[in-house]
């Protein structure tokens, strides 16, 4: 079966960790037609917008996307492309899987656990404003409709992949209107869910537990920012953020893509690490329905991490973007 996907590259390194990314799922035997386009500096440069309508419009059509890393600008600039994106497709799901892989060095081993992250409100809503010169206001927004949504997708996930426990992290003992109400909605959730454990956890307690315990979490359910900064700090428990993948995703329509940024101080020198966009990458494979050649994918995947001279620097060996592909290639070749 033919599928027609979205392909945007992005900025910085995202030229040629989603090109690695490409070529492996090309490799694998994915019917796949890609529909490339282009966000970020280089449209904002060509098209006067980093996220011109075309890119939207293709995404909309096609319903499945794979993103390179776009360079947000800081304290100045054009908003994030990536916040734009997931409310301009209502993509209200952030999916970021934590997994350890044998022969990548990280703090904890046997590591396997999902943080699913409410992508619409919270804090990253952007409704702020100045009180006068010396302050400055943001508006926490959360809401039923928004915390129902995500907290019944963990636990359909949960139960698609055979997971038995979602975890639920909030604030509520501070505050108990906004936090109060997301845990309230996944309570109510987990009624319908009698087959997996439901428990919650307090952020700051949930940030200890992870560095000390990973291995006791399997489904983590959170709020815009929380779920964003666990997402990273999980990360760092696996060996970093070019090991995560991620997704976003909406009711019809998902948007896949390495969580790391665009790195531009590294772009073109043949030596990013394309793990995070390859796992992304088998990600989409596995959401198409197309287990069978993901799950090829990270069989060679992993074998190559169990063999240093194999792997790019950051992973211990001295092999390139393109190298550490081939490599990749000839496994599955094997």
């Amino acid at each position: 079966m033919m599928h027609n996907i979205t392909l945007i590259y992005g900025d910085g390194i995202g030229k040629e960790v989603i090109a690695s990314a490409k070529e492996i799922i090309d490799y694998s035997g994915a019917d796949i037609n890609w529909d490339i386009v282009e966000a970020g500096y280089s449209a904002q440069e060509r098209y006067g917008t980093p996220l011109p309508d075309h890119v939207t419009d293709s995404i909309k059509k096609n319903r499945i996307a794979l993103k390179g890393p776009v360079t947000t600008p800081i304290g100045k600039g054009f908003r994030s492309v990536n916040v734009a994106l997931r409310k301009q497709l209502n993509l209200f799901a952030n999916v970021r899987p934590i997994k350890s892989y044998d022969g990548v060095d990280s703090i904890h081993k046997n590591v396997d656990f999902v943080i699913v992250r409410e992508n619409t409100e919270d804090l990253y809503s952007g409704v702020e404003h100045m009180v006068g010169e010396d302050a400055a206001e943001s508006i926490k927004i959360i809401t039923r409709k928004a915390s129902e949504r995500i907290c019944r997708f963990a636990f359909n996930l949960a139960r698609k992949e055979n997971r038995k426990k979602v975890t639920l992290v909030h604030k509520a003992n501070i505050m108990k209107l906004s936090d109060g109400l997301f845990l309230n909605s996944g309570i109510k959730c987990s009624k319908e869910y009698e087959d997996i454990q439901f428990e919650d956890m307090i952020v700051d307690a949930m940030s200890m537990k992870l560095v000390q315990s990973p291995q006791d979490y399997s489904v983590i359910v959170a709020p815009n920012l929380y779920g964003d900064i666990l997402s990273d700090l999980s990360a760092g428990l696996i060996g970093g953020l070019g090991l995560a993948p991620g997704a976003n995703i909406g009711e019809n329509i998902a948007v896949f893509e390495p969580v790391h940024g665009s790195a531009p101080d590294i772009a073109g020198k043949n030596i990013a690490n394309p793990t995070s966009a390859i796992l992304s990458g088998i990600m989409l494979l596995k959401y198409i329905g197309e287990v069978n050649r993901a799950e090829t994918i990270e069989k060679a995947l992993k074998e190559i991490f169990k063999d240093k001279a194999k792997c790019t620097e950051d992973l211990g060996g001295s092999l390139g973007t393109r190298e550490f592909t081939q490599e990749i290639i000839n496994q599955m070749k094997g």
